[in-house]
């Protein structure tokens, strides 16, 4: 148990996040491409929605609706990014691993401060100022390396 604790409580030194990214080859710039794309997908799957059960109308979407949703906001980032000669591959794990997290975190997110804190926590997720945890490394270096394949041209 202490060793979970430790790893979503105990900061990293600046200097070990430096080995951190420097032995899974993780350059900066690509950081903050990749953070653009997640938190482009984001804001753009939270403003959008129209099925949140939570508003007065009760609007209840199917899975297939909320598939469809998500399915839209994935090509629209995509094709935003193509407009700027940034290629991406539109499925595999990296898409995969969106969806989930946006079923989890959001579509099927029955806490509504979780569902508004996603922005939130994808823009301190990919801040490379602040005082990083492991946690947040692992889950970075996750989504980094799911992006890094699947980026056809930067």
């Amino acid at each position: 148990m202490e060793n979970f604790y430790n790893w979503i409580t105990q900061p990293v030194p600046k200097e070990d996040v430096e080995i951190w990214f420097n032995i899974h080859n993780m350059i900066p710039e690509r950081v903050e491409l990749f953070n653009d794309i997640v938190e482009s997908l984001t804001t753009l799957v939270v403003t959008t929605y129209l099925g949140d059960d939570t508003l007065e109308t009760k609007i209840k979407f199917s899975e297939e609706d909320i598939t469809n949703h998500f399915n839209w906001c994935w090509n629209k980032i995509l094709e935003n990014f193509q407009k700027e000669n940034i290629l991406i591959d539109s499925d595999g794990e990296h898409k995969d691993y969106m969806k989930v997290f946006m079923n989890d975190s959001f579509y099927n997110q029955k806490d509504e401060n979780i569902r508004k804190s996603i922005n939130l926590f994808v823009k301190d997720l990919f801040d490379l100022d602040k005082t990083f945890v492991k946690s947040d490394l692992d889950i970075l270096t996750e989504v980094y390396k799911l992006f890094n394949r699947s980026v056809i041209h930067l």
